[in-house]
């Protein structure tokens, strides 16, 4: 099968808006050169669109228009590597999903242990926060939920006596080992992120479950976060102002 043949054929089998890069393609009869030539031919022509140097995708059309991939698509590279998860989308599109803004973003935001520097993907920028605990499949929601304690005062369009109100909608669902989990984690952010937790907590009545958080803290370090106390009754205990 010739070289175009060949990519037609596979492109077609890819879902709509799925990324894929000449790696995608090339076996011992199809070489890299040959392939990464066909590609932006394609692309060039509009038969593919491309995201950006060496990432191309197959768009998706609709009565409002081309489709861009998803931001997982966009990013997965930089989730994955030889199978084993390095990073995890947090952040504006995570804020969305929580339901704690109703605004979207251009900046993909990604947890990782080792960071980058910035880098821009079609029309996203992609930036990287420091996560200092070790990133699994199943506590990515738990590190995705902290960040969000953490950078809650980043949160944009959204009111902090609102936040905190979302925060213990969210928080009401988890059961006790999850409880757990979140607080162990929680040891690696940072004294404001810990006594918010905390403070949430004991607002749904686990102050038993949050003494090993609570001793974490330094008795007279403050936290500002303003309007938290129209919400919370226990922010006095937790130092935040």
């Amino acid at each position: 099968m010739k070289t175009t043949d060949y990519i037609a054929f596979t492109i077609d089998r890819f879902p709509k808006g799925y990324v894929f890069t000449y790696l995608d393609f090339v076996t011992k009869v199809h070489k890299a050169q040959a392939i990464i030539k066909a590609l932006n031919r394609m692309a060039d022509a509009g038969e593919i669109a491309k995201l950006s140097k060496g990432k191309f995708y197959k768009p998706k059309q609709t009565v409002f228009g081309e489709l861009q991939p998803s931001e997982e698509q966009v990013v997965k590279d930089l989730l994955e590597e030889d199978g084993k998860i390095i990073g995890y989308l947090t952040g504006y599109s995570i804020y969305n999903k929580m339901a704690l803004t109703t605004q979207v973003s251009n900046v993909i935001q990604i947890g990782r242990n080792q960071i980058r520097p910035k880098l821009k993907r079609g029309r996203y920028i992609i930036s990287f926060v420091k996560q200092k605990n070790t990133i699994t499949k199943e506590n990515v929601p738990y590190l995705q939920l902290l960040d969000a304690l953490r950078y809650i005062k980043k949160i944009p369009d959204a009111g902090i006596a609102f936040l905190c109100k979302r925060f213990l909608a969210i928080l009401k669902a988890f059961k006790q080992n999850e409880r757990e989990v979140l607080m162990r984690l929680a040891k690696k952010y940072p004294p404001s992120t810990r006594a918010l937790l905390g403070a949430l907590l004991d607002e749904l009545g686990y102050e038993r479950e949050t003494e090993t958080l609570f001793e974490t803290l330094n008795p007279i370090t403050t936290y500002q976060l303003t309007e938290a106390e129209k919400v919370l009754s226990t922010t006095k205990k937790w130092n935040i102002k």
